[in-house]
């Protein structure tokens, strides 16, 4: 395929095929991602030449993490060797693969984390100086940032570049104990999906009303228990299942909420195997859920919540 339109049309024949299948999904989306950057690094070469020097081209957020529904935004980046000189090209590129990656389907990403951005897209020494400081700041935003490119996995280009990266972000949270305790901090807080009388809590207004967010409500107390677990024992792989394979021995009996995530993952897809855009996926309508779905969710979200407060407690005492 040659051109992003191609690859729009093709992703569209296919994505029903794998709809039901967390790894065959996420391998799609994977292989589907490779494409456009190689068109956009064409469409670039042929304005501005070949890449300049050996650059790192990763994925961030759902798909950093291998856990992409059937449609997903944009959270990447990109690491290059250099300096300013070469920022003018990687920023060209950066914005090429935002533009093939919204043709193709994946929305654009509202907090602007792409490589189209300097935030998101620097020389590997700036990237250093750019982790130590937001580590040194320590506000929310900042370990918001930092917990964002943590969960990130290089999709393109030289893998050691970002593993770097995230060698040098655990000498620094070794080195100040504080730290991790404002990482805990960050994302201490969790938006319950489960009311009082054992209810599945839905939005109450708005075009969202009578449905769960289930992203906020059911994934992210797994997801940011095993991303402190993971910067806590200097885990690199960034899905949420690789983190509870990688646990040591210590942390053997937390293992047993792995079996609800993998459930969570195949549930999600299953519920919203009929969503056609981006917003649908994170979206589902409780009322239209069998007893049976719902008894499943809520368990799942159950062991969730459990899982964050039990992790909490560890962390805490072993910091």
């Amino acid at each position: 395929m040659n051109s992003y339109k191609q690859i729009k049309k093709w992703r569209e024949e296919v994505l029903p095929s794998v709809s039901t299948d967390h790894i065959k999904l996420n391998t799609l989306h994977d292989d589907i991602m490779k494409q456009i950057i190689t068109i956009s690094i064409e469409k670039v070469s042929s304005e501005w030449g070949p890449p300049p020097t050996h650059f790192a081209f990763f994925l961030m957020g759902s798909a950093g993490r291998f856990e992409q529904a059937l449609f997903s935004d944009q959270d990447h980046g990109i690491i290059f060797e250099g300096g300013k000189n070469e920022e003018a090209y990687f920023l060209a590129l950066g914005s090429e693969i935002v533009e093939g990656f919204a043709i193709c389907g994946y929305e654009r990403c509202d907090g602007n984390v792409m490589a189209s951005n300097t935030l998101w897209c620097k020389s590997r020494n700036d990237w250093q100086l750019q982790i130590a400081n937001w580590l040194q700041e320590k506000s929310w935003q900042s370990l918001r940032n930092f917990s964002i490119f943590f969960d990130s996995r290089v999709l393109y280009g030289e893998v050691d570049f970002l593993n770097r990266l995230k060698e040098l972000s655990f000498q620094h949270i070794e080195e100040d104990k504080m730290l991790y305790e404002r990482l805990v901090d960050n994302v201490g807080y969790v938006k319950k999906g489960i009311g009082v009388l054992g209810q599945i809590l839905t939005d109450s207004y708005g075009e969202h009303a009578g449905k769960i967010h289930v992203k906020e409500k059911a994934f992210f107390p797994y997801i940011n228990a095993l991303r402190l677990l993971a910067l806590k024992e200097k885990i690199f792989l960034p899905s949420t299942l690789s983190r509870f394979r990688s646990l040591p021995s210590n942390y053997v009996h937390l293992r047993e909420y792995q079996h609800y995530f993998n459930r969570l993952l195949h549930i999600r897809l299953l519920l919203l195997e009929s969503a056609s855009a981006y917003d649908e996926v994170h979206h589902i309508t409780v009322k239209n859920l069998s007893k049976s779905e719902k008894r499943e969710l809520k368990q799942c979200m159950v062991k969730g919540y459990e899982l964050f407060r039990e992790t909490k407690a560890l962390v805490s005492q072993r910091s």
